[in-house]
């Protein structure tokens, strides 16, 4: 109410890890997140329950174009 929500872009480390979202079969539920390119390990940031969810996960680290899903 008085306090707006500042609108900073956070950061990634690009040259090892890629956005993606992992998706579970079962349930649907999505996550957004990283992959770390070499490894292949999956570091979640936020629940995507939404489209409005997933723009906000793009707004806040300035990812434009495609996001991978995984399974």
């Amino acid at each position: 109410m008085f306090f707006k929500k500042k609108n900073e872009i956070k950061t990634y480390d690009a040259e090892n890890k890629k956005p993606a979202i992992r998706a579970s079969i079962c349930t649907g539920e999505e996550v957004a997140g990283f992959r770390d390119i070499h490894t292949g390990s999956f570091e979640e940031v936020m629940l995507i329950r939404s489209e409005k969810d997933l723009k906000e996960f793009r707004r806040a680290y300035g990812i434009e174009g495609e996001i991978e899903k995984f399974y």
